[in-house]
């Protein structure tokens, strides 16, 4: 350190530096997360070309050698000179940031990659990136090293054997004569991620699958297929149905409460906005609304949200009094009533979208609130005057929802009278910690008394509380809430925490900032894990927004060999240590509890934050993450069923 500070210490990144340097920033993360990042990025600009009418096709590859492919049937990135930079559009595209055709209204009137750093960040966080671009009957190559020119730009005529190929490749039947060149123009890049940049550079095909199979909602018409090579797994997705079918799949495993799908579309000729909305009622106890802005998932809501929420209950109210469906004059159906066992997708088009961040995650424009508020308004007026039958049933259901919202609030009230909290501030369980700040405070949820007895001794008492439960919490997809708050161990969770649930949840109040579910490594600490999660998610989901939940990671197997003593997180891990010490005199444990650990070994291997491994809870995809709790814990067998039948292959852990 220097004492002197002066023009000799600014550093000033050049070109795509600032994204190797400092990647979180375009991406979110270096971890899975941000990796998927990279092919959504690729793919929003292929969309992008659909939402301007040129693109009807987007091809998704993952290469065995872990490499990803996209295509798509596009005009091509175009590859003159631009005079001012001496350089191709393609190289100046993909090697400046904020460069692109996305601030031109006459070339894009809607974008989600808005930003236009996209696939330039893209470039710069890829071991090697190769661009390929079709135009006019020729071919165009360029290749890239961590953001720099590798391959300079060179282009061809393509043969018309060439052509005949690739399209085949692309439409799987082969062309007319004479050959289509619209059909066969477009840009195909193909990059590696950088493993000096990511924490993993392995694609998962799952997350993958339900993106772009929610992008094919979101664009009627547009055609993704997507093909794993490195397992022979493929999908083709186009919905001529658009929203309408991704509502239809949202509320699977629920009994609709009407038979069709409300959808309407409509738009605002001064502002440009335009609103597609689908929306369906059931018999479910939780909200379940996705936004998108130009096909962006805004997962954080935003003032489109806030609008169509508005009109929601706004609407319902209004046709409610007109057919005297409320019992006095004064009566009024409150918001969250109005919306409990709502299934909905609101996709909106926005010319100049102001999104919060890179990654997108929420929309700010202000003048949004209104504009959906009032389209959506006059269109469920209109379908509520027509479709009378249906608007009972939406009003019933809302004043269901009432009544169980009262029932709830009086279990509250219950609760705190009848808690220990009013006298002593904590469960009776509750083995709480000296810390005060809720950042640097942990709550570990323990299973079991037992496990609950080892935690208590081995903990650092300074930060760590211990919260024990006695067996599996209530599966809260399957049960209203004045129900669920009458379940004791739900009781501690929420008086530990904090926070409160429902109405009363303000993540302001957390009493801690890490809390960590530790269960037994078997059956059972699995699906209590899972209930735990189901618990969070539907009721705190704050909580895992903000990253609060984490799940510990207990050694399955403890390794010794006279004096040494090494533990195994996995089976292949005990192997490696086995195979490194021989095998005589070699002793192996494997630990199907918690309780079997010694609170010494319980604090080296889980819970000392200089050796533990956490995982951290997030919600990537509100949608994806909805259908795979209602898999596991709704009411669906079948779907349970056929979710286990495709993941069976990848338990590595056992126990029967």
């Amino acid at each position: 350190m220097t004492d002197t500070y002066n023009a000799s210490h600014i550093t000033v990144l050049e070109g795509l530096r600032p994204v190797r340097e400092r990647p979180a920033m375009y991406i979110g993360s270096t971890e899975a997360r941000g990796l998927h990042h990279l092919i959504y990025e690729v793919v929003d600009n292929a969309v992008d070309e659909a939402l301007a009418g040129f693109c009807d096709l987007i091809l998704v590859t993952i290469n065995r050698d872990g490499s990803v492919t996209v295509e798509d049937n596009g005009r091509g990135i175009p590859v003159d000179i631009m005079p001012h930079y001496g350089k191709s559009a393609l190289e100046i595209v993909l090697t400046v940031l904020h460069a692109g055709g996305k601030f031109d209204k006459n070339t894009y009137q809607v974008s989600g990659g808005l930003h236009g750093v996209g696939v330039s960040v893209v470039n710069a966080l890829a071991a090697w990136f190769d661009a390929t671009v079709f135009r006019d009957g020729n071919i165009y190559r360029m290749g890239f090293r961590q953001g720099l020119v590798a391959k300079p730009l060179v282009g061809r005529p393509e043969s018309e054997q060439e052509m005949v190929l690739r399209y085949e490749e692309r439409y799987g039947i082969s062309p007319g004569r004479p050959l289509d060149y619209e059909r066969l123009q477009g840009t195909r890049i193909t990059f590696q991620p950088d493993r000096t940049i990511f924490e993993t550079v392995e694609f998962d095909y799952d997350m993958l699958e339900h993106r772009l199979r929610e992008l094919a909602y979101l664009n009627s018409g547009l055609t993704i297929n997507l093909r794993d090579e490195r397992t022979g797994d493929s999908a083709t997705f186009c919905f001529e149905g658009g929203i309408k079918e991704f509502v239809t799949r949202i509320g699977e495993g629920k009994e609709k409460l009407h038979a069709d799908v409300i959808y309407f579309q409509r738009s605002d000729p001064e502002s440009l906005v335009e609103v597609d909305v689908a929306l369906q009622y059931n018999d479910s106890y939780s909200e379940m609304v996705y936004t998108y802005v130009n096909s962006v998932n805004t997962r954080e809501g935003g003032t489109h949200l806030e609008g169509f929420r508005s009109a929601i209950t706004r609407a319902i109210n209004s046709a409610a009094r007109r057919n005297n469906l409320l019992k006095s004059t004064d009566a009024q159906i409150r918001g969250e009533d109005a919306r409990e066992g709502l299934a909905a997708v609101v996709s909106t088009r926005v010319a100049e979208p102001q999104f919060e961040g890179q990654t997108k995650t929420r929309l700010g424009n202000s003048n949004v609130r209104g504009i959906v508020d009032s389209l959506v308004y006059s269109s469920l007026i209109e379908y509520f005057e027509e479709h009378p039958r249906t608007l009972q049933v939406i009003v019933d259901k809302a004043m269901a929802a009432a009544r169980a919202r009262e029932a709830a609030r009086k279990a509250r009230e219950l609760a705190r009278r009848k808690s220990t909290l009013e006298a002593i501030g904590l469960p009776g369980k509750l083995a709480d910690c000296q810390e005060r700040d809720p950042a640097k405070s942990e709550l570990y949820i323990v299973e079991g008394d037992s496990a609950g007895g080892s935690a208590k001794q081995g903990r650092d008492r300074k930060f760590q509380a211990i919260l024990p439960l006695r067996g599996k919490i209530l599966n809260v997809e399957k049960a209203s809430e004045h129900r669920i708050l009458k379940n004791a161990e739900i009781q501690a969770l929420v008086s530990a925490i904090g926070t409160g649930i429902g109405d009363n949840f303000d993540i302001e109040r957390a009493r801690y900032h890490r809390v960590i579910l530790m269960t037994d490594a078997d059956v059972d600490g699995a699906h209590i894990r899972t209930l735990l999660l189901t618990f969070f998610y539907r009721y705190m989901t704050e909580l895992v927004k903000s990253g609060y939940i984490y799940i510990a990671q207990p050694p399955l197997y403890r390794v010794a060999k006279g004096r040494q003593e090494r533990y195994a997180y996995r089976e292949e891990e005990m192997r490696d240590i086995v195979e490194e010490w021989g095998e005589k005199g070699v002793a192996i444990q494997r630990y199907k509890g918690l309780g079997e650990m010694n609170a010494d070994q319980l604090w080296n291997t889980t819970m000392d934050p200089e050796n533990r491994v956490l995982k951290q809870v997030l919600i990537e995809d509100a949608v994806y993450a909805n259908e795979i709790f209602e898999k596991l814990m709704g009411e669906s067998v079948d779907a349970r069923r056929d979710f286990i039948r495709r993941h069976a292959k990848e338990v590595i852990n056992l126990d029967v």
